[in-house]
């Protein structure tokens, strides 16, 4: 951890970190399962699944971003190369040969969905021990996630 003026004290800033890095590699992992979907998509409906793909891919990576910002605020380190998130997200992986629109959605629904449930969790966790600030950043993920479900 990094010296910081936040005067939460390094043991709870220390497990947010850790939780946050989890959801952004998490996260970075749904912003490329989605961009897949998005350049995959194929059929009648292709525009408009394209373009709604792409503006959930764009909320999906400004959640990323607060999620890591909020990780250098504690005075940590937001560990979201690729490779990091590539080994570390919880989601499952995304199936590649998908062109089928329907298929698509289902996908990204599903990824989106497990996303939320963990973002859900998080809420509680971060608040249990005692940093209601990664708590309500994770309400206000939880909250943008449903909505884009």
């Amino acid at each position: 951890m990094y010296k910081t003026a936040n005067t939460l004290p390094e043991q709870i800033r220390s497990r947010s970190v850790a939780l946050l890095n989890r959801h952004l590699a998490a996260a970075i992992d749904l912003h490329a399962q989605i961009k897949q979907a998005h350049w995959n998509v194929r059929g009648p409906t292709f525009i408009a699944i394209h373009e709604l793909f792409d503006k959930v891919a764009d909320i999906v990576e400004e959640y990323s971003d607060k999620i890591a910002e909020r990780a250098g605020t504690l005075g940590g380190t937001a560990e979201g190369t690729v490779q990091i998130a590539a080994g570390r997200s919880f989601l499952e992986p995304y199936r590649l040969g998908v062109a089928d629109g329907k298929a698509h959605i289902a996908a990204v629904t599903a990824a989106l969905a497990s996303f939320g449930e963990s973002a859900r969790n998080a809420i509680d966790e971060s608040d249990q021990f005692g940093d209601i600030d990664t708590s309500d950043l994770f309400t206000e993920v939880s909250r943008g996630i449903d909505y884009q479900l």
